[in-house]
């Protein structure tokens, strides 16, 4: 009896089939990308001349290691703090500001237009509280805004913003975005942020 030789398998087409799984597997997948936080940052001014700032008109927020609050040298909870930079934003110190229903005092801000507020944090600092922080203070600029814009227009800034980038609102979109560059200018949001 004669041997029979063994079948051979065609392994010619297994690096097709290999190269056609591989471009299946990567049409199909998506590839998360991280996008960061959107912030807006104002244009870099070319100016010589040095920028004197008064320590009252700056609103310093510093983070620890520990995700501890020290707001204006005194250590806050974080519910606190927004109604905290409302007080400093809105103070009109100087008698300046028409619309400011702050406290007046002499010795805070003198006006929002020249309030700055100063967030600082560690190296250590876990990125949800600072986050949570960074959200409180902006949504302290939010809330002037929309008190803003209710005495001025009888609505909320946030409607008022959502009304111009409908392309269906029927309204004038020229003088809402008049009215929008309003309330932004006397609100102007001044926020620092520094990491130690």
């Amino acid at each position: 009896m004669a041997k029979r030789a063994s079948p051979e398998v065609n392994a010619g087409s297994m690096a097709d089939i290999a190269f056609l799984l591989l471009i299946f597997f990567l049409v199909t997948t998506t590839i998360e990308t991280d996008s960061g936080i959107n912030r807006k940052l104002p244009p870099m001014e070319e100016s010589e001349e040095d920028v004197v700032i008064k320590q009252k008109n700056i609103f310093t927020v510093l983070l620890n290691g520990k995700d501890q609050l020290l707001v204006e040298d005194e250590l806050m909870e974080l519910k606190d703090l927004r109604l905290a930079a409302k007080e400093f934003l809105d103070n009109g110190g100087d008698g300046s500001c028409t619309f400011c229903k702050g406290k007046k005092d002499p010795a805070s801000s003198d006006n929002p237009d020249k309030a700055i507020i100063s967030l600082k944090n560690e190296r250590e600092t876990t990125y949800k509280t600072y986050i949570a922080v960074q959200n409180e203070l902006v949504a302290a600029y939010n809330e002037l805004r929309d008190a803003r814009a209710q005495s001025l227009y009888g609505k909320s800034f946030k409607e008022m913003e959502d009304n111009y980038k409908d392309v269906n609102w029927p309204g004038n979109k020229e003088k809402l975005k008049g009215q929008i560059d309003q309330i932004k200018l006397d609100y102007p949001q001044k926020l620092s942020e520094v990491q130690n």
